[in-house]
Order: C-alpha cells, then structure tokens, then sequence
C-alpha cells in the first residue's frame, strides 16, 4: 500500500521549499490536501511525482511545484474570495481554499467540472463552488476577487478578468502565443484602479479554451 502521506511531506521537502516557495499557510495547506485523490485512479502512485500528469480530455494537474509557485504569488493571507481560471480536477481549488474563504472555480469541460466537484465534495471542501461555463468570461455574479489564479495559457490576458479584479487584487496568468512556453505573469490592480504587471518565470501549459 502507497504511502501517500509520507510522499506528500516528501514533495513539500523535495520539490517546494528546496525550490524557494516559503509561505507558510500554503506549505500546510499542500501539506493537509491529499492530492491523490485528484488524479485518475491508474496514476494515483504517481500523485507526488515532480511533474504534470494526465487527467483527461487532453488535460493535466501541473507539477507540485508549479501549483504552489503561482498560488504563492497571489499572496494569500486567508479569507480571500478566489476565482480559478481552468479548474481541471480541482487539486488547485482545493489548496487554495484551505487558505481563502471562498474559491470560484471555472473549467470549460463539462466532464471534468463534474469530476472536479465530485472530488472538492469527497474531500470536504464546501466553500469551493464549481462552473461549467467559459473561463474568459468570469465569474460577473460573484466578482470582484482579491485574486485571480488562471491554470491554463492565454494568448493575451483577457480583460473580462482583468475588470472582476478588486482593487489591490492579484491575477496570475500564463500568456503566450506558443502551447510550449508562456511567460507566467502576475496583474496588480493598483488604489487607483490601474494596472501593473510583472513575468515572473517561463511556463508551460494547455491552452485556455474559449468561445471567442
């Protein structure tokens, strides 16, 4: 029998914190989601493997570490109301809400909305609310956010986002016209409503699905 617990403390050790990410509300929220309960059944030894894995419909759960380096530039300091931009199986959603208050995950496949949900519902996750729906579009119902966490490569960032960020929020995208390398970048929604942003390394992801 895998021991997912001892495995899960080994990839904060051995892939998070040796790598710099040293907030800690976020290495004990990692440390608390069983992330084995977020990949397909066949994959679940692999779950604390340093590296993306496939979940489907032509989509994968990032590397550890890659959750946590973009969770950590949102700054979270707990109680924050989260939109997430590419849900896929909700490991993602489920590491952000044990820091945020509310989390809004969006994911444009219907079948892995439903798995998505499924899983945050399992692990007890009640303030993780799951959209079928069209990422770019947001979540108008529920915005502003404090932050903005899209898990998928953009082209450009889209601006329907940019405008259900509060004031002083932040948004971490990856954008680039290649699926093989984007640059992750971080918008900053300044007192005056303005924005800034900053890239903060290169990244690699699937592409954001829109109907525009």
């Amino acid at each position: 029998m895998t021991d997912h617990l001892n495995l899960r403390k080994r990839m904060i050790l051995e892939q998070i914190e040796v790598r710099g990410v040293r907030d800690e509300r976020l290495l004990q929220a990692m440390g608390n989601v069983r992330r084995e309960t977020f990949v397909p059944s066949n994959l679940q030894d692999l779950a604390y493997a340093d590296r993306p894995l496939a979940i489907g419909h032509g989509q994968t759960i990032s590397q550890p570490f890659i959750v946590a380096y973009m969770i950590e530039a949102l700054a979270l300091k707990g109680g924050e109301r989260v939109l997430e931009i590419g849900a896929g199986s909700g490991y993602a959603a489920a590491v952000m809400a044990e820091i945020a208050s509310e989390v809004f995950a969006i994911e444009r496949i219907g079948q892995l909305a439903e798995k998505a949900a499924t899983h945050l519902i399992d692990e007890g996750y009640s303030n993780v609310h799951v959209l079928h729906s069209d990422g770019t579009r947001g979540w108008d119902e529920f915005a502003p956010f404090d932050a903005i966490l899209v898990s998928a490569g953009a082209t450009e960032i889209p601006e329907t986002l940019k405008s259900q960020l509060k004031i002083e929020g932040r948004m971490v995208v990856p954008v680039g016209a290649s699926t093989r390398t984007q640059q992750l970048i971080r918008i900053t929604r300044g007192l005056k409503g303005q924005f800034s942003q900053e890239i903060l390394t290169n990244v690699s992801f699937v592409p954001l699905i829109s109907d525009h």
